[in-house]
């Protein structure tokens, strides 16, 4: 038979003193343990409340061990304080038992009571959203720089500088999964397009110019732009949510602290793979736009050689250019805006979210502003 001695159970001590009027100084010592904080929780807490001071300061620097007792009574003080409007601070806790207070005050109710709006005029209103406009633009544009010096940097030897494993997994998640939506996205819209001239056009029996239409519509502005709409929405979404969620969970920091770089570790791969997959996939949404136009042309009763052969005159190489074009630029603004907008994801569970969200807003806005500028450009260049 063997006896078991029981362990005294480590002391915990409080002091309490008054500074000023409007303080309270509360000093722990010893364990804040669920056996010796039980014995002492509602005498330290009748104390506070017997106070009733605006600020609380609780220095902790003679703590030597805390537990979740420990942080209970914490946190406890803290959301008493808070009911009342009133602060309470903790000092000199040690670095292991901050981090656990530190979650348990992210909750909502240990958050400081909210200060009434204060009603804003409108001009100081308007003011406002132009200088947060203008400084989101700002960092935009400083990240966009950054990220071409990488860029260039990387393309003097692509071989050593790019992760090909990853810029091939971009390829193949983003184009090949994504394939069979953007080739039934065009051919339908190639199918409506012509549906839709055919009405106008056949009162001038003009039935066989639904080709030209159909085919310049396609190759010039639709192709890239349905396919550039798609990605944005599929695949720049992902990459905004993949480092969001990487940087919620420090990973990102972790590569800083690692001497490594996101910009080139995580940016410049996906870039290069967006970069070489939207151009493949717009030659094969053009593909698909023009096939529904030609399901709707021989459905007039024209032979199919003769739809062929009426692009064929209508369509020259600048046209099939001039869209091929756009859809590297396309590639680069979705890839890029994905990317920051992942990378400025702020903490909580609903910032991968809302990151997701404004990078495909953001996507959208920009593949349109670019549409206009290559519009203007290649007007006046006579494409």
């Amino acid at each position: 038979m063997t006896l078991r001695t029981q362990q005294a159970i480590p002391p915990f001590i409080y002091d309490v003193q008054i500074p000023a009027e409007d303080q309270l100084y509360l000093r722990l010592k010893g364990h804040l343990s669920a056996q010796s904080i039980g014995l002492l929780w509602n005498e330290v807490l009748e104390r506070v409340q017997q106070e009733q001071k605006p600020l609380i300061i609780i220095d902790a620097r003679d703590v030597s061990y805390c537990d979740g007792a420990g942080i209970g009574l914490l946190t406890e003080i803290n959301r008493q304080q808070h009911l009342k409007g009133q602060h309470c601070n903790v000092i000199n806790l040690k670095e292991d038992f901050q981090k656990l207070l530190d979650v348990f005050l992210e909750d909502p109710a240990f958050s400081p009571a909210p200060r009434p709006k204060e009603r804003v005029n409108i001009f100081e209103g308007v003011g406002e959203s132009f200088y947060f406009f203008i400084e989101h633009i700002y960092q935009q544009i400083v990240f966009l720089g950054e990220l071409s010096v990488h860029f260039l940097r990387a393309l003097r030897d692509p071989l050593r500088y790019f992760r090909w494993t990853d810029v091939w997994r971009v390829v193949e998640e983003g184009g090949v999964q994504a394939l069979f939506i953007i080739l039934m996205i065009n051919f339908l819209m190639g199918l409506i397009m012509a549906f839709q001239a055919a009405i106008p056009m056949r009162q001038f029996g003009a039935d066989i110019f639904v080709a030209n239409l159909v085919a310049l519509s396609i190759l010039r502005v639709l192709g890239p732009l349905m396919t550039a709409i798609v990605l944005a929405g599929r695949t720049g979404s992902a990459f905004a949510a993949e480092i969001g969620t990487m940087k919620v969970n420090e990973e990102i920091n972790a590569l800083k602290t690692m001497g490594l770089n996101p910009l080139k570790f995580l940016v410049t791969n996906r870039i290069l793979g967006m970069i070489i997959l939207a151009p493949v996939l717009t030659i094969f949404a053009d593909f698909a736009g023009l096939l529904g136009g030609a399901v709707v042309v021989r459905s007039f009763g024209y032979p199919l050689i003769t739809y062929v052969n009426q692009i064929l005159g209508a369509v020259h190489l600048n046209d099939f250019l001039g869209g091929f074009i756009k859809s590297f630029v396309f590639g680069f603004i979705i890839a890029s805006i994905g990317c920051y907008r992942g990378l400025e994801t702020g903490s909580g569970a609903s910032a991968v979210g809302q990151s997701t969200t404004r990078a495909v807003v953001s996507s959208l806005i920009l593949i349109i502003l670019a549409e206009g500028a290559f519009s203007i450009v290649y007007y006046f260049l006579g494409i």
